[in-house]
């Protein structure tokens, strides 16, 4: 009976470690593609942040869940992937799941975004699209930021003629010259640069989507915040996301914010 009693309070002393345990994680250091508007780029206000749709939408998780979440620039895509995989940031906010990656990062299922590629032409173009196969013979281009995703790749290596530009702007204005026959640009990117550039009435995405890769969250196997409470729990908030409305939601805002962005005047630095 001395025994069981002594049990007892053992396992009631360890109560409080086992909360610390779960809840040990307060701050997560979280990075990203910094050039993949309107889901996620760097603060013009302040270049060492990240803002945008995604940042939006980890927030409000984050805050759900009692974590602080630094969205820091931590490089260019290669780089941010790099500063993740050693653990000296926590967390990617927008990665695309590739198998190669999961000896280093443990990915968050269902992904936090659907990214939403479309077939841009001309209003007057006769391109009969259905399918990506009637792409083929065609001329088309494409931003070198696109994040498709690998089994479109493979497609597009293979059946394909695609030319890649550094970014969407020169692709649509090659589009509207005549140049190519299609863009391969995202819904909403492709949206708010062509209101932009003043094309929007002579550009039009095609209604089936081409390719629609998810963006997930992706934590470090070297990060000291990857435990199994941490994962349990963004993983229940991904699965109510879709149902939440909040995702599209933070589009529709950061697509506009972007916009106001692009249509500001370049300032001129001053010493």
């Amino acid at each position: 009976m001395e025994l069981r009693r002594w049990t007892v309070l053992l396992g009631l002393s360890l109560l409080p470690t086992l909360s610390i345990a779960a809840g040990k994680c307060e701050r997560l250091v979280v990075t990203g593609s910094p050039d993949a508007p309107p889901y996620l780029w760097r603060d013009p206000q302040d270049p060492t942040h990240l803002i945008g749709a995604n940042a939006d939408v980890l927030q409000q998780v984050a805050k759900e869940l009692g974590l602080k979440v630094d969205l820091l620039y931590g490089g260019k895509r290669s780089l941010a992937l790099d500063e993740v995989r050693s653990g000296r940031m926590d967390m990617l906010v927008d990665a695309p799941l590739s198998v190669s990656e999961l000896e280093t990062l443990d990915y968050i299922h269902p992904a936090l975004m659907q990214a939403d590629y479309r077939v841009w032409t001309r209003v007057d173009s006769p391109l009969v699209y259905t399918h990506a196969a009637d792409l083929h013979g065609h001329k088309g281009a494409v931003s070198e930021r696109a994040r498709l995703s690998p089994e479109f790749e493979a497609f597009a290596s293979e059946h394909l003629t695609l030319e890649r530009l550094p970014t969407v702007t020169p692709a649509l204005q090659k589009l509207l010259l005549g140049e190519v026959d299609y863009v391969l640009a995202g819904r909403y990117s492709g949206m708010a640069m062509a209101q932009t550039l003043g094309m929007s009435k002579d550009l039009l995405a095609r209604e089936l989507p081409i390719d629609q890769p998810g963006l997930f969250l992706a934590i470090s196997h070297n990060s000291a915040c990857n435990d199994p409470w941490l994962r349990g729990q963004l993983a229940k908030k991904m699965t109510e996301l879709s149902a939440s409305g909040l995702t599209e939601a933070a589009l529709q805002r950061n697509i506009e914010r972007w916009k106001t962005q692009l249509q500001q005047p370049v300032s001129t630095p001053t010493k």
